[in-house]
């Protein structure tokens, strides 16, 4: 009977050690025998996975634009600190007014009406605390786009690239 029971036990034991070595081995998936690629590593799905939209950026908030233009009109009419920080409220709380507007969805008429509201009240509040030919200056580069700092900067690039 010890011998029996000795005998089972390895016959187990046997069974056991199979299965594991089959799984190991790549002969448990059913996908493929050996070293064939299918039988190492993580078994990978063969149904290709849908792709993920691309999520819409979300819209610049009005401190973040102001950050982005800022250094551009600071370089542009050479304003001090305090321009800076007066200057950045007044656009903030103007571009603020903007996109409420925009959420509103108003009809072009009223939407007319407010910016040309907004704008005006910033023209008043940059004349105020600026002194006149950085607000003409100011005035000019909002005219222009923004395009005069471009061509500048590209000409010193071709001027270093000449003397290089």
């Amino acid at each position: 009977m010890k011998t029996n029971n000795k005998f089972t036990l390895l016959f187990f034991f046997l069974i056991i050690c199979s299965l594991n070595l089959s799984a190991q081995y790549g002969y448990g998936s059913g996908r493929g025998y050996g070293r064939g690629g299918y039988g190492y590593g993580r078994s990978r799905n063969t149904v290709p996975q849908a792709e993920m939209p691309d999520k819409k950026p979300e819209p610049k908030t009005a401190e973040e634009i102001v950050e982005g233009q800022m250094p551009k009109i600071t370089e542009a009419i050479g304003l001090n600190e305090f321009e800076v920080a007066v200057v950045s409220s007044i656009l903030t709380t103007s571009i603020k007014k903007r996109l409420e507007l925009q959420i509103l969805e108003l009809d072009n008429e009223k939407t007319r009406e407010a910016l040309e509201k907004i704008y005006k009240r910033q023209e008043e509040d940059l004349k105020t605390s600026l002194p006149e030919d950085k607000y003409n200056a100011f005035v000019k580069l909002q005219k222009e786009g923004f395009r005069t700092n471009k061509k500048k900067k590209k000409k010193k690039k071709k001027k270093k690239k000449d003397k290089g």
